[in-house]
């Protein structure tokens, strides 16, 4: 089978892949993930962001030893098909084209409903399309969009840290364990929150954007998590020391009530202003992410042909992008997508089993991660996935197994042109 082609321009740098890796990880989650966490975990909050935390480091170092020896686009669809055979690399691309594009369209929603309520929809379909116009104009351009999302993102966090700390509200006491702490909930709020940090693999995605991306990729993907997993600890640590398990369980909007808890009401929409800005970056990311897994499948007749152009002035995927961009923008125009997160997380979890699978073949020579690192990976996905929802888990496995069915014709479409 072809290996996708080099032809995308190498331009980032160390600075712009991180700033991709934070501008998918610090996103519209952390503005609205820590209630339904606290939710499932109740006390057991913290313990839960560890073990999300930890899957993620797993994946991320197993990741990040497959990029530097696969620097291409198409991250886990690579790496599964040339470590593990054609299907394995197929099935973690279907898991991941599929969930993200609902994530995607999800996400443009939650910009609509951040920056203009009540017109969820239209903000969406325009915010898609004013992102799908960056990249478009070159991955250098997404990174320089994205460097000033996280910087604003990054202030607002840091304005709620401060004003809630400084508020004479917060109770260093209200992280205690309690009574309520079970072995399912802390399990289903790290299923919630591991993804957070998945975002790393956005670095792995544009590999062959990457300046030398041997050492790079490892770099930023370990810079990008550990900055993230640290956000996510002290605004984790604020809120629940403001609000307390029960409110913050309650919380549709736990950052802006931990503003006004502190006595601050005037700063709330300034929280809002932020989680539609923080949206905007995940979207950013995730619309990237999925434009270069779409264009390494398009290479291997998985999908159309005609989406492998790169554009010649700028070196990207740029017909890859406008179909991302215009199935996006009808997702969100029309689907209702209160199920897509349930069978997204599942793919994504997917995704990653197949990474650190991957990884676990690597050799001594290609710099493998100690064996334990894509054990606990495989493992840790495996076990949050199946922790999620019932509703989550059903959904999630129907369509992986929809694209495991579709393989055998996929595979022979293959044939047939190749």
């Amino acid at each position: 089978m072809n290996h996708p082609p080099s032809d995308l321009e190498r331009r980032l740098g160390l600075s712009d892949a991180v700033t991709i890796g934070l501008g998918a990880m610090i996103g519209a989650g952390i503005f609205v993930a820590l209630g339904p966490a606290a939710e499932a975990a109740g006390s057991g909050l913290l313990l839960g962001l560890a073990l999300a935390g930890f899957v993620a480091f797993c994946n991320a170092m197993s990741s990040a030893r497959l990029a530097a020896l696969y620097p291409q686009s198409g991250g886990t669809y690579v790496y599964g098909r040339e470590r593990l055979g054609p299907f394995w690399g197929y099935l973690a691309g279907w898991a991941f084209v599929v969930g993200k594009l609902a994530s995607c369209a999800a996400m443009a929603l939650a910009v609509g409903s951040y920056a203009w309520p009540g017109h969820e929809r239209l903000v969406a379909v325009l915010a898609v399309a004013a992102l799908t116009a960056v990249n478009y104009v070159g991955v250098q351009k997404s990174a320089q969009v994205t460097r000033w999302i996280v910087i604003a993102v990054l202030a607002v966090l840091t304005m709620v840290v401060v004003t809630a700390f400084t508020g004479g509200t917060a109770d260093t006491s209200r992280l205690a364990l309690g009574a309520d702490v079970t072995a399912g909930g802390v399990l289903q709020a790290a299923g919630l929150l591991f993804f957070a940090f998945a975002g790393y693999a956005r670095i792995a995605t544009v590999g062959a954007e990457v300046r030398d991306p041997q050492r790079t990729i490892p770099r930023a993907i370990s810079i990008s998590l550990v900055t993230a997993l640290a956000v996510y600890v002290v605004v984790a640590v604020t809120v629940l020391s403001v609000l307390g398990v029960d409110d913050l369980a309650a919380s549709r909007a736990p950052l802006a009530d931990a503003v006004d808890q502190a006595g601050r009401p005037g700063l709330g929409p300034v929280v809002q202003v932020g989680a539609a800005v923080a949206a905007l970056g995940s979207l950013l990311a995730l619309i990237l992410g999925v434009s270069r897994t779409s264009f390494a499948m398009a290479h291997d007749r998985h999908l159309p042909a005609v989406l492998t152009a790169v554009h010649p002035r700028f070196g990207v995927p740029h017909r890859a992008e406008i179909a991302v961009g215009l199935v996006v923008m009808v997702m969100a125009a029309t689907v209702d997508l209160r199920g897509a997160i349930g069978f997204s997380s599942f793919g994504v979890l997917t995704y990653y089993a197949i990474a650190n699978a991957s990884a676990w073949t690597l050799t001594r020579a290609e710099n493998r991660p100690p064996r334990a690192i894509p054990v606990i990976g495989l493992l840790g996905c495996t076990l949050l996935a199946f922790a999620l929802p019932l509703a989550a888990v059903v959904s999630g496995a129907v369509v992986v197994l929809l694209g495991a069915a579709i393989y055998p014709i996929s595979s022979m479409v293959v044939r047939q042109k190749g």
